[in-house]
């Protein structure tokens, strides 16, 4: 077959059944045709009859997808079949949900049904939302240790470094001023060190929005807050909230109880979560506060903003993340966020593989828009 049939067979694919003759394309075969199956299945559902009602029709075409394409475009049909399909039979049959591809879409599927999983799915869906978490785990814990323990290291400085706490860079930048050109030496007559401490330095909260909308940044948060709560220079809690606030603190130390403790959906109340979280500051200076959510605040808007704006104030370093996941940019009020903005609260979506160079850069006290633009993260304005 040559090329030009290949990429009109691809073309096929695509465009579905409708498209055959005006492409004339060569007829579809063997895999082909059971990938065009199950394309159609999924998406030409009000010409093909969809995926039917029985549970043997969903088992069957999951068996398929995952022999015709490769994981990460399993895992996008998975979500295209959950949102248009409304597929939820997937997710309450243990023998179902065992077939589907694990990913963070169908982790926070799973969430937002947990309260009404039949107690026959229940053990199947923990053991989903375990191999997604420890996944994620493996990817994303070292990092985040790393950039947090190494940015704790550097915010403390001490004038009597051991050895290995030497700050070459700031030392010799310091030291500039003691050149001597006749010997080309450079007198370095104070010495800057990274200091080491076991006591807490910081204190962060992260404070979750559990409406629908983001249901990946609670799976994405819930492991950095895991992350976070293990390093003893960090006093970490983790509050979720929608129209009412719960702290899952005591949770941290296993991101799945932490997640089956939060019950996606509802409404969303910010203001109330923020006045929770300054019940929480003890050390206004050494305090992150990370804001997850959208924004759409359907509590006191107005009074949501005195609370920021009383944070920043007492030297709160608050910034607000839009989405935690890898899904780009999401909508969000933008008058909200102007004005979080214009108190000096940075507000922009943060891909999970950034959030750990983003907690370093607050635990510094860097500019977090000029970070979050170096990066093409547009923060909202």
């Amino acid at each position: 077959m040559s090329r030009d049939e290949e990429r009109l067979q691809r073309w096929r694919l695509v465009l579905g059944r409708a498209a055959e003759d005006e492409l004339g394309a060569p007829r579809l075969d063997g895999d082909l045709q059971g990938m065009d199956r199950v394309l159609e299945a999924l998406y030409d559902a009000d010409r093909a009859g969809g995926l039917g009602a029985s549970s043997p029709g969903v088992a069957r075409w999951l068996g398929d997808i995952r022999t015709y394409f490769p994981s990460p475009v399993v895992r996008v049909m998975q979500a295209d079949a959950l949102e248009r399909l409304d597929l939820t039979s997937m997710l309450l049959e243990p023998e179902l949900l065992g077939e589907a591809e694990p990913d963070v879409h169908l982790v926070a599927s799973l969430l937002s049904l947990s309260k009404v999983l039949p107690r026959r799915t229940q053990e199947t869906a923990r053991q989903v939302v375990r191999k997604v978490v420890d996944d994620l785990e493996r990817r994303l814990r070292e990092p985040t240790t790393r950039a947090i323990r190494g940015s704790l290291s550097r915010a403390e400085r001490t004038s009597r470094p051991r050895p290995g706490e030497m700050d070459w860079d700031r030392t010799i930048r310091r030291s500039l001023v003691n050149y001597d050109p006749a010997r080309g030496t450079l007198v370095a007559d104070k010495v800057v060190g990274y200091a080491r401490r076991r006591s807490s330095l910081r204190d962060v909260i992260l404070c979750v929005d559990q409406s629908g909308s983001m249901a990946s940044s609670v799976v994405y948060s819930s492991i950095f807050g895991a992350a976070m709560a293990s390093l003893r220079a960090v006093a970490t809690r983790f509050v979720v909230f929608d129209t009412a606030v719960a702290d899952l603190t005591d949770e941290l130390d296993d991101p799945v109880d932490l997640l089956f403790g939060t019950q996606l959906g509802g409404g969303t109340d910010i203001n109330a979560a923020l006045a929770y979280c300054q019940r929480l500051v003890r050390r206004p200076a050494q305090t992150i506060l990370v804001l997850i959510t959208d924004l759409y605040e359907g509590g006191d808007a107005a009074e949501m903003r005195r609370r920021a704006a009383q944070l920043v104030a007492a030297g709160v370093n608050m910034v607000c993340l839009l989405a935690l996941d890898d899904q780009g940019a999401p909508a969000h009020d933008h008058a909200n966020a102007a004005a979080l903005a214009a108190l000096g609260i940075p507000a922009f979506a943060c891909t999970p593989d950034l959030f750990p160079e983003l907690m370093a850069a607050a635990i510094q006290r860097r500019d977090l828009r000029l970070w979050a633009a170096r990066r093409d993260l547009v923060a909202a304005r």
